[in-house]
């Protein structure tokens, strides 16, 4: 493996959002061969978005990768959204044609779908435990009920204005071991169906503004409670940002839009 070319273009997109400057911003550096793992981590902490992603071709599918500025990680919901986007938009694959890629998380596709981008992704359902403590200390509020799908927390609260008044201690949180907490709540908005916030400080991201993978946990979660496997989501984060949802039996399809707001070259 190699660092990347004199010449690497890396890119900056907003995600989940068809306005710059909203969503979740995501850079994403596609490469023409596999490049060493410490300097992709170099590269996400010099991005220092919550999301930097490696695209590669291998055969006639992508590896891809994502690093958060502090860690590799095993999901990312926007940061391959973005790298659909950008691999379209470059034309480094033809104009509508679904893209296969390669990861940690097993094999995940993305194809157009109307204005959006559609994520075939896994669900990742979580199961009820016990109140924690120490997670409501970080978060300065006891949720309605809480759950667990091995790596992220997801805790209900009754209400959107509940979650919005959440002012988590990010100190406290970061050391609950487990990748992130979902805040969630059914939504105010009527064109929504659940709002949600996502913190994850131990993966060095306090707060992420559109978090989808999270939401291959909160759909299955709100699609049980309400009887439907339609969703639309919102995450209330400042930025904020919409996700479709369609929930099956072992797939979450996530769908958003996404809009590039940089196009830049790594000289190192």
């Amino acid at each position: 493996m190699t660092t990347a070319s004199a010449a690497q273009p890396i890119y900056i997109v907003d995600a989940f959002t068809a306005e710059p400057f909203r969503g979740n911003a995501a850079a994403v550096c596609p490469l023409t061969a596999p490049a060493d793992e410490t300097w992709m981590q170099q590269v996400a902490g010099e991005m220092n978005l919550s999301e930097t992603a490696f695209p590669v071709l291998r055969g006639e599918r992508f590896a891809l990768r994502w690093f958060t500025p502090m860690v590799e990680v095993d999901l990312c919901g926007h940061a391959t959204l973005a790298t659909a986007h950008v691999l379209w938009e470059q034309k480094l694959v033809p104009a509508g044609k679904p893209i296969e890629f390669e990861t940690r998380s097993g094999l995940l596709t993305c194809t157009p779908h109307g204005q959006s981008i559609q994520l075939d992704f896994p669900a990742t359902p979580a199961t009820p435990i016990a109140p924690l403590p120490v997670l409501n200390a970080a978060l300065g509020a006891a949720p309605l009920s809480l759950g667990s799908n091995g790596f992220d927390l997801i805790a209900e609260f009754g209400s959107e204005a509940d979650v919005l008044a959440l002012t988590p201690d990010y100190g406290r949180l970061g050391q609950i071991p487990v990748r992130g907490v979902i805040a969630t709540a059914p939504s105010s908005d009527p064109q929504y169906d659940f709002v949600s916030r996502f913190f994850a400080p131990s993966v060095g991201v306090n707060e992420d503004p559109v978090c989808g993978s999270s939401h291959c946990c909160s759909g299955p979660f709100w699609a049980a409670r309400l009887g439907k496997t339609e969703l639309r989501a919102h995450q209330v984060s400042t930025r904020g940002g919409i996700i479709g949802i369609r929930v099956t039996q072992n797939r979450v399809y996530l769908s958003g839009q996404a809009v590039t707001v940089v196009r830049g070259t790594l000289t190192s």
